[in-house]
């Protein structure tokens, strides 16, 4: 059994985000010491990296929580998990294709400053000042 302390050192994580992941129920609840310490397998080391593996790859913490279910699930199977990613890869896409239509709209903005013209010839400003922006 480990402590807290312990737990976040070995996982790469604060002791903060420990508790955060107990109380959300990401990872098993510890058991108390009888001196009141929290006490923590050593399978929570495990968890606790699978969660910082999917925070990498974009899932959000509710996602993380399916997940988690999903693995821990007797009757689940592959295609459950692969719908989950199959979600998060839409939600990417939709981000990607959301931030390329901000370049393409800042770029052109951005290649008719010139740098010496006043502020008030800004087309940046004059462009947000005007809602000339693509919504």
């Amino acid at each position: 059994m480990l402590r807290i302390g312990q737990v976040a050192k070995e996982s790469g994580v604060g002791v903060e985000t420990v508790r955060f992941y107990e109380n959300e129920g990401l990872i098993e609840a510890a058991e108390r010491s009888a001196s009141g310490y929290r006490q923590f397998s050593t399978s929570t080391i495990e968890q606790i990296r699978f969660i910082q593996h999917a925070k990498k790859l974009g899932f959000a913490l509710q996602e993380i929580s399916e997940l988690v279910n999903l693995k821990n699930a007797p009757d689940a199977n592959c295609a459950d998990v692969k719908k989950t990613a199959r979600a998060k890869i839409a939600d990417i896409q939709e981000k990607i294709d959301s931030l390329e239509q901000i370049k393409a709209t800042l770029q052109p903005l951005v290649d008719q400053c010139k740098s010496a013209d006043p502020i008030s010839d800004c087309p940046i400003l004059n462009a947000l000042d005007e809602n000339l922006v693509n919504e």
